[in-house]
């Protein structure tokens, strides 16, 4: 399931649990197709920043390339990568933090 995230609801949607977070920006083209990626991963929570709406939350995070994914657990980032990525690829690095 994919959610938007804004400045307005990133803290609250990200507070709790294990989240994979993506910061994308809508002229990439990498980030279009890592979009098909995400989309097949319709059970999974992961909240998308479109830094061209919401560069607040790209320069707090310190991201500077496209797509950047965080994870964050409890609000707290845990590990980050950019970069395109199979949706097999994300599902280990997220049950890697679930252990």
């Amino acid at each position: 399931m994919l959610k938007q995230l804004t400045n307005e609801n990133f803290d609250k949607e990200t507070e709790n649990g294990l989240k994979v977070v993506e910061f994308y920006a809508p002229w990439c083209g990498y980030c279009k197709k890592q979009e098909d990626e995400l989309k097949q991963m319709d059970k999974v929570w992961i909240g998308q920043v479109n830094t061209d709406d919401d560069s607040e939350l790209a320069i707090r995070w310190g991201i500077h390339s496209f797509p950047t994914f965080l994870v964050l657990n409890n609000g707290k980032e845990v590990e980050r990568f950019s970069g395109m990525r199979k949706k097999e690829d994300l599902m280990n690095i997220m049950m890697k933090h679930l252990r």
